[in-house]
């Protein structure tokens, strides 16, 4: 049995807290004001020698009662206390959410030194503290403490460590919910590992990584609303990047064959499960490949990634990652890859082709119930897919040749009119990621840039103007190329298995 029991829990009233934080101060206070309290409330540093995990994994093996003869400085967030006449127990705990337990004892510290200990060590509070590493007589690991000072002050008082804190709060207040949840920690140590991983599999493919513009002149790279801002400095009107690829393309014509970038993309939309207005987004081209070596480029991306993520768990060496509800979800294999109009066909149970009329498909969206915004063949093609398909796919897909009137900046097919080298990767029911054969064709480019401008003026505010500096660069020639964009955001989300606020750090919330 471990000297450290949980607490009955208690929701603390607003009046509770107040009167906390009011205490919290005057022992700041005393803190500050005593001589003898080294470096006050908040010191500059305190002299630690190891840390608490490399403790833990150093004595894990300790037995009830053992004692090492080594002496260690550690700090840590005090998590738990339990202070009675002589002795009082606390637990220290890391970043990473290991914990240590400490022994402040009458005989080790003395009687000044144990009552300071008692008035002015809170909850929440960092703990620098000094002694020999044991086991208790219950089998505990311990520090017995001869030395302890404040390392910094916790005027707020901690959530109760044994009741989950609600989702409002876990997102507001992320630095509690790392603080408590083990799962918020994992989460971030995932997204690194992910993080580094994408990197390792460009590295060893000869990419090159770049960063290109967040504010831009003229925004352009997808179909989407901006975040419109001014420059000051330029009198003019700038646009937060909804995409970097008309950038990474002029890298291409420079000459940088294997390019990418991963960084932050804004989009003025709504905000939801999969959706957020500020996402970070992985985005590579690939010179002399296509759109079907771009599908197994991502293909190994994310299975690396799977990979990483899985290092540590009982799962280790495998791509099947397991979601924060429990479920298994297999990412290894070779992923299946269907045509959009012939699964659309499939399902609906009527051939549609690129011939289709709109008037046809607008009686089929109506007979379904689907609405459609502004709708031509495309989009009508692509809402009625989601509407019939998109609920049957169960293993990762790419969904394969989409509507040239969606996808301005894709090469057309070479071989079926009316629809362009273009696929969508679905995982877990939403879209991962995208990928082309890119058009490089700066004549047929135009053309396309033309069309979107001519929806725009029909009110259409996701369509892209003509950018004449991107053109101007497609004219010197950008070799065929195969490109990509991934949600790094949805990437976690298809390894967790969580939603998207539980997957960025920080969201963005009112």
């Amino acid at each position: 049995m471990s000297e450290q029991t949980a607490p009955e829990t208690h929701v603390e009233t607003e009046a509770e807290v107040f009167e906390q934080k009011r205490v919290r101060l005057e022992k700041r206070d005393k803190l500050n004001a005593g001589a003898d309290l080294a470096g006050g409330a908040y010191p500059v540093s305190v002299p630690v020698t190891t840390t608490i995990p490399a403790v833990r994994a150093k004595f894990g093996e300790l037995v009830a009662g053992d004692e090492t003869g080594e002496i260690v400085g550690i700090a840590g967030r005090v998590v738990f206390q339990r202070n009675t006449g002589k002795l009082c127990f606390g637990s220290l705990q890391a970043g990473n959410g290991e914990r240590i337990q400490v022994m402040v004892s009458l005989a080790e510290v003395g009687e000044d030194s144990l009552a300071s200990y008692k008035e002015l060590v809170d909850l929440g509070d960092h703990l620098f503290v000094s002694g020999e590493v044991i086991s208790s007589r219950r089998g505990e690991l311990s520090i017995m403490v001869t030395e302890w000072r404040i390392a910094a002050k916790a005027i707020a008082p901690l959530p109760n460590m044994y009741t989950e804190l609600n989702e409002e709060t876990r997102v507001r207040q992320r630095y509690l919910d790392l603080i408590q949840r083990e799962q918020a920690r994992r989460n971030v140590v995932t997204r690194a590992r992910t993080m580094a991983s994408l990197r390792r599999t460009f590295a060893d493919r000869d990419f090159i990584e770049v960063e290109t513009p967040m504010l831009q002149t003229m925004h352009g790279g997808a179909s989407a609303r901006p975040f419109v801002t001014h420059s000051n400095a330029f009198d003019t009107e700038l646009y937060l990047r909804i995409a970097p690829e008309l950038f990474l393309k002029r890298a291409a014509v420079g000459g940088l064959e294997r390019v990418f970038e991963i960084n932050r993309n804004f989009r003025n939309e709504g905000a939801d499960s999969t959706h957020s207005p500020e996402f970070a987004m992985l985005e590579a081209y690939q010179a002399y490949t296509d759109y079907n070596g771009i599908a197994d480029l991502t293909q190994a991306l994310v299975q690396n990634a799977a990979l990483a993520a899985n290092v540590g768990t009982e799962r280790e060496g495998t791509q099947v990652v397991e979601w924060a509800d429990g479920t298994l979800f297999d990412l290894g294999g070779d992923w299946d890859r269907i045509s959009m109009y012939g699964s659309l066909s499939e399902a609906a149970g009527r051939e549609i082709t690129p011939e289709t009329s709109v008037e046809e498909l607008l009686a089929l969206a109506e007979q379904e119930g689907v609405e459609v915004k502004l709708p031509n063949h495309g989009k009508l093609i692509e809402e009625l897919w989601e509407h019939f398909v998109i609920d049957s796919l169960t293993r990762p897909t790419f969904v394969m040749d989409f509507p040239v009137e969606t996808s301005p900046l894709t090469r057309h097919h070479r071989s079926i009119p009316g629809v362009v080298e273009k696929w969508d990767l679905y995982i877990r029911g939403f879209e991962l990621a995208t990928g082309y054969s890119e058009l490089v064709d700066p004549v047929v480019q135009r053309e396309r840039f033309v069309q979107q401008a001519a929806e725009a003026a029909r009110g259409d505010d996701e369509a892209m103007g003509v950018d004449e500096e991107f053109l101007r660069a497609l004219e010197h020639a950008m070799p065929p190329s195969g490109g990509m964009g991934m949600g790094m955001d949805r990437l976690l989300m298809a390894l967790t298995g969580l939603g998207i606020r539980e997957t960025i750090l920080f969201p963005l919330v009112k």
